[in-house]
């Protein structure tokens, strides 16, 4: 919501709020003129015409009823983004994994290449913020198929990253997961492109059906056959490189300055897609190595007592696997420990063995309750059977099932050269700056 927020504060709309936590983004946003209130009632409305909500606010939320009740216009976050978006040569990126960073590194490579665009990232991107307002024709927005609210969306291009068994609670199947993603596709303008993986299974599927359907789409990874085609692909603790083929002509080598060879594909989408918005591959090239990173993706939150603390997103078992497969090697010879709070009843429940696969990279891992947003979850219920689940030794592992518990578990566990990891949904945003917190201040006895 913070991203949609600044974007029409930029447009110079009055805009309100409530908010249950003071998040990093809400101090922007009030300097941006947003009014937040840290309580929810009906007054919150009374100065409104138009009232958004997201997908996590239930349908009885106080101000929503009121603003039913008023006849006020009520706005899901999607249709609000689409109506900001038209009038635009909008993309819309989407995917199971890695929609923020891509749709980051795509942002930083137009704007490298002279492009003042609009953009809406469901994320930070570091130093330039989660949206702007520019004066060009191009709109870039982070599309959402957590709940189908992507299938808002007309986009002039549409990029899909991967396709994954994730929110089948949602669709009911891979099946049904499928057909929505092709529907987006269908929705592109008929002067527009698909952009998507050449490496994905689903992905694969999806491009042969888009195309049986006349769609245009172009492919990237390190098949042979990908439009974009990756080769030497390598990663180390800071940057990720590869070489890069264009439609069978060599592009030369792609460095982007983050670890991870999944970023590197996500890299390679965003390289693609600025090559068929017509901009120069060259110039995109040089803009990827500028790429600053996203808030809450293998970002490097502080260093103390020797222990590096990063905060990564990962809320899905394969990006998990991902992230903690990165960082094992970013550790070097340091521990890698694990701070999870696992992201989704649904989602912990149907993939716990996944999860708990993902979790056992890690040296040592710390497992908190579920967050669940918008599902009533026992107590510790679902979390200690994860943690119990991860195949580690018993001494390598714990359930907490209260905040200062993990803080003072993760101090207990870490030592100088480690590598703690927060990994979660929007809670665990904080959780990493209070773990520095945490590790400041512990005795000598704090490795006992």
């Amino acid at each position: 919501m913070s991203g949609l927020t600044e974007i029409l504060l930029r447009r110079g709309f009055s805009v309100s709020g409530s908010e249950r936590c003071d998040w990093p983004s809400v101090a922007r946003l009030r300097a941006l003129g947003c009014v937040v209130r840290s309580s929810h009632g009906e007054s919150a409305v009374d100065d409104a015409d138009t009232v958004v909500y997201s997908t996590a606010i239930p349908d009885d939320h106080v101000e929503l009823v009121a603003a039913r009740r008023r006849g006020l216009r009520v706005l899901h976050r999607a249709e609000a983004l689409a109506a900001v978006m038209t009038g635009y040569r909008s993309v819309a990126v989407t995917g199971t994994h890695g929609k923020t960073s891509t749709t980051g590194m795509l942002v930083t490579a137009l704007r490298y290449s002279g492009i003042d665009l609009s953009f809406v990232i469901g994320g930070d991107l570091v130093g330039r913020g989660s949206a702007a307002h520019g004066r060009s024709d191009l709109f870039v927005a982070e599309a959402d198929e957590s709940d189908r609210s992507f299938l808002q969306y007309t986009p002039h291009a549409a990029v899909v990253t991967n396709i994954d068994s994730d929110h089948l609670d949602t669709y009911g199947d891979m099946a049904g997961l499928q057909a929505a993603f092709l529907q987006f596709c269908g929705q592109v303008q008929p002067d527009g492109f698909v952009v998507t993986s050449a490496d994905d299974p689903h992905c694969r599927a999806l491009t042969m059906l888009a195309r049986t359907e006349g769609l245009t789409v172009y492919t990237y990874g390190q098949r042979e056959d990908a439009d974009l085609r990756v080769s030497g692909l390598s990663s180390s603790a800071t940057r990720t490189r590869y070489r890069a083929d264009l439609d069978g002509t060599p592009l030369g080598e792609v460095t982007v300055p983050v670890p991870g060879t999944h970023l590197g594909l996500n890299s390679a989408a965003a390289l693609l897609t600025a090559a068929r918005l017509g901009l120069s591959a060259e110039k995109a090239m040089e803009g990827l190595r500028t790429y600053p990173g996203v808030g809450r993706r293998f970002e490097l939150k502080g260093v103390a007592g020797g222990v590096r603390v990063y905060d990564d997103y990962a809320g899905h078992h394969a990006a998990l696997a991902a992230s903690l497969r990165t960082l094992r090697h970013v550790a070097g010879s340091g521990q890698l420990i694990a701070v999870c709070q696992p992201c989704g009843t649904f989602r912990t429940q149907h993939f716990q063995a996944e999860l708990a696969a993902a979790l056992a990279l890690a040296d040592q891992a710390i497992v908190m309750e579920v967050f669940d947003r918008t599902a009533a979850n026992e107590r510790g219920h679902h979390g200690a059977e994860l943690a119990q689940a991860v195949p580690l030794a018993a001494e390598a592992k714990a359930f907490t099932g209260d905040w200062s518990d993990t803080l003072g578990e993760v101090a207990r566990r870490a030592r100088p050269g480690d590598l703690v990891v927060t990994l979660g949904a929007a809670p665990m945003s904080v959780m990493a700056d209070q773990v520095l917190d945490a590790l400041r201040v512990r005795g000598p006895g704090g490795y006992q």
